[in-house]
């Protein structure tokens, strides 16, 4: 059992390095063509928005409710672990979808208060963002539910390593909208990217979907309260949801207060969070605790059972090893080398 614990927690950790390093070769692209301008500005401000959703609705709040109830009912009963996945995933399309909705009518009134500070041009190119990138809350919602099933079923490296297509997708965007889009600015360029994003998660999504459907012999999707446990994954999720609109609230705070900044201090603002956190982007904790609750879901969910101190003390070694010494790093590098890690001199000095 250690050996497996350890080979699932080396799985997830590759699986989310691969997607951080293409994370960060998409940021060295935008870098590039955007820099620290008003484009540059409104991308950032449309993309957090729905990222915000994204967060509260799947990431790390779906993986902790949902893996150990579904987990726990297909160690018993396969059939009701079956309808339980297909029902939370029902509520999760019905529920991302009437956001979107919102979101997209809304876009206008919605970018007004979270870019209050932008001026006219950049708050109507961020309206415009917003309601091509609001669809991406319910495509990423449905990846993290692929998590769930895969993490499940022992499948750790997929889920973790398939939203590297979804930067692969932004970086191919942008690319290809620069060759085609020769002296046409950036306006073309942000929606080439838009687009992309969005792109990338249906390639995120693809990817995955096809083991889930193998491992639950289809899909039962519907919307229903009624199947076993799905009131117990509900329950269990509204304390994470209000816990993780904490620090999305956060995040909104600091875009409001970074449109007020002048042209390029929100741009500026997103390379500077970029290399701060270097250090931790290779194995986030949401992101690696789909391991740990499904050693707690074998576990009967007591967190005293020595699978699960194993797998906590795995995770928590796998950061001392690769976090502090990136630390040391980025502390000790001087401000042009912040510069040259994000851009190749795109970015402008203020």
């Amino acid at each position: 059992m250690a050996s497996g614990g350890g080979r699932h927690a080396a799985r997830v950790a590759a699986g989310i390095l691969v997607t951080r390093v293409l994370g960060y070769a998409r940021e060295r692209v935008f870098a590039h063509y955007f820099g620290n301008g008003a484009a540059a500005d409104a991308f950032r401000a449309a993309l957090r928005i729905p990222n915000a959703l994204r967060n509260l609705l799947g990431e790390g709040t779906l993986s902790a409710s949902f893996i150990p109830v579904y987990a726990g009912l297909n160690e018993q009963h396969k059939g009701a672990a079956r309808a339980l996945a297909g029902a939370i995933l029902g509520l999760l399309l019905l529920a991302s979808g009437i956001l979107a909705v919102i979101g997209i009518a809304f876009a206008p009134a919605i970018t007004a208060i979270v870019a209050q500070g932008f001026d006219g041009p950049r708050r109507a190119l961020t309206t415009v963002l917003v309601r091509i990138l609001f669809p991406m809350t319910g495509l990423m919602v449905v990846s993290a539910w692929c998590l769930g099933i895969l993490n499940t079923h022992r499948r750790f490296f997929l889920p973790y390593a398939a939203p590297a297509l979804w930067n692969i997708a932004g970086i191919a965007a942008m690319l290809g909208a620069a060759a085609w889009l020769k002296g046409e600015g950036l306006y073309g360029l942000s929606l080439a990217l838009a687009w992309g994003t969005v792109a990338g998660s249906l390639l995120q999504i693809a990817i995955q979907l096809p083991t889930c459907w193998r491992l639950l012999r289809g899909i039962p999707l519907r919307v229903s309260l009624a199947p076993e446990g799905v009131r117990q994954v509900i329950v269990a999720w509204l304390p994470l949801v209000v816990g993780a609109g904490v620090a999305q609230l956060s995040g909104l705070v600091d875009t409001f207060l970074g449109s007020f900044t002048g042209e390029g201090g929100l741009a500026s603002l997103g390379y500077a969070q970029l290399v701060q956190v270097l250090p931790i982007s290779p194995l986030r904790g949401r992101r690696g605790g789909g391991v740990v609750a499904r050693s707690r879901s074998r576990c009967g969910g007591s967190s005293t059972q020595r699978p699960t101190a194993r797998a906590h003390r795995r995770w928590i070694s796998a950061h001392l090893i690769l976090r502090h010494p990136l630390r040391v790093c980025v502390r000790r590098a001087r401000p042009h080398d912040h510069r040259r890690a994000v851009s190749d001199g795109a970015i402008r000095c203020r």
